[in-house]
Parts: C-alpha cells; sequence; structure tokens
C-alpha cells in the first residue's frame, strides 16, 4: 500500500506524519509503523503521527513510537502536528486537538508552536532524583559531565531498573547552566537511544528544577541536542498550571512510500 508521508522535526526531534482523516491507515500493523520509523530500511524518525478528524475538537492526534507500539503523548510531535494541521488547512492560527492524555491548546506563529501541555500536581523528589508525569513519565536528575556522558548505557539502565521496571521510564541527565537555562540530554523509552530533543522530557526538567529551588523563573530555557526549547508555567498551591512548550516546528518533506 502506498502511503503519502510528510516528515517534521522540532529540534532534532523527528516525526513521520501522515493524514489519516479518511482512515486510511491500518493502526494494528505495529511491524509497518516500525518500518516507516526504522532509518536505515524505511523513512527514518522517533516516531510516526495520525492526524485524525474529531467530532468536535479541531483534530485528533495517535502518536507510535520508533518500535511500532501506541505510546504516551510527545510533546515535540504534538507542536510538530500543530504545523503539519496549518500546512492541510485544517487550523489557521490556533488549535484545540485531543490526544492520548486529553486535550491540548496550541497557538502556532512564524514557524514557532506554543502547546500547552498538562497541569502537574505531583512531583517526587527523591535522594538522587525527581520523577513526574508530564503526559509522559519522566525520572530526572543531574550530571555534571553531560557533554560526554553514555547516555544510552546509564539511560536504559534507569529505563528498566526498579522502581520503573517492565513499564519503563523516560530518563533525563540535567546540567545548570544559569538561574533560567538547563542543558538536556534525554534517553526515551520506545527509541530506546538517545534521541536530540524531548518535548515532554524539557517540561518535566523545567518543572523539576523549580521544585528543586534550582531555578526562580517562571520561563525556562532548555538546550537540547537539537536545538533550545523553552518551558513557562504557574505555580498555584504546589500545583503546576498554564504549562507551555515553546519552540520551533519545522517541515523537513513529502514523499510517497
Amino acid at each position: 500500500m502506498e502511503h503519502t508521508i510528510y516528515k517534521y522535526q522540532g529540534t532534532g526531534n523527528d516525526f513521520v506524519m501522515i493524514d489519516n482523516r479518511q482512515q486510511i491507515f491500518n493502526k494494528k500493523d505495529t511491524k509497518h509503523v516500525a518500518f516507516l520509523c526504522d532509518r536505515r530500511f524505511g523513512i527514518g524518525a522517533d516516531g510516526l503521527i495520525l492526524l485524525e478528524n474529531h467530532d468536535s475538537l479541531d483534530f485528533k492526534m495517535v502518536y507510535y513510537n520508533a518500535d511500532g507500539n501506541e505510546s504516551s503523548m510527545c510533546g515535540n510531535g504534538g507542536r510538530c502536528l500543530v504545523a503539519f494541521a496549518k500546512q492541510l488547512g485544517v487550523i489557521t492560527s490556533k488549535a484545540v486537538f485531543e490526544a492520548i492524555d486529553g486535550l491540548h491548546h496550541a497557538v502556532i506563529e512564524d514557524g514557532i508552536v506554543k502547546l500547552q501541555m498538562l497541569d502537574v500536581d505531583t512531583i517526587e523528589k527523591h535522594d538522587n532524583h525527581v520523577f513526574l508525569n508530564t503526559g509522559s513519565p519522566h525520572h530526572v536528575q543531574f550530571e555534571e559531565e553531560i557533554t560526554k556522558f553514555d547516555i544510552k548505557t546509564k539511560g536504559a539502565e534507569i529505563r528498566y531498573g526498579a522502581p520503573y521496571n517492565e513499564a519503563g521510564t523516560n530518563v533525563n541527565f540535567v546540567k545548570k547552566i544559569s538561574d533560567t537555562t538547563f542543558q538536556v540530554r534525554t534517553y526515551e523509552r520506545g527509541v530506546e537511544d538517545e534521541t536530540l530533543s524531548c518535548g515532554t522530557g524539557v517540561t518535566a526538567v523545567a518543572l523539576a528544577m523549580h521544585t528543586l529551588g534550582e531555578t526562580t523563573s517562571n520561563l525556562i530555557t532548555l538546550n537540547v541536542e537539537g536545538g533550545i526549547l523553552q518551558v513557562s508555567f504557574d505555580v498555584e498551591n504546589n500545583s503546576y498550571k498554564n504549562v507551555w512548550l515553546i519552540g520551533p516546528a519545522t517541515y523537513v518533506f513529502k514523499a510517497l512510500i
């Protein structure tokens, strides 16, 4: 079967996009999804995203990890999907859509997409890390030697280790640059490797750093391997509200496969 696919990337986090408003894509074929995401035999991507119709909202997001399995929320994927929806003419400058973790609002202007993320009420502080869910589960810990650190090996150890075990978690390593800027590298479950950027990951890092008192700002800059993202938020009664992930979403190419 032929597919018209679109490739997008958000700070190096790349995705295969398919317009599935006519329900032509076989969502049960996980091997086919994995093939499309394969960097040697397929197109190559960190994940695959379907844009589908929704009864009352602008569209629905269906997200698959590179391993072919439907996954939890992907922040950069959501931002790229908003840019894709604009390219298709589904939206103009604003969107409200449904993802696996609920409703999301978004604004797109001059290639920059602002995506509203989940409110976060619970952040677990442990001796050497923080754990929270920003649409996907995230382990956050400091790593001073972040530029030469073996992210894949250490990330896999934490991702599969206790207390996460079979369900697993995404793993973020952080170095503080200033009160408002942090360097982040992320190991993503489902990709099972480092990605150049992770939207829910940098969101988790921003909130974790504020919780730990490492920053007093509510606008945080995150330097990732693929570029720069920002996260803004409000704090109300020890909960994080009005959380926004901000950054570029870039069209790469269109192809027939």
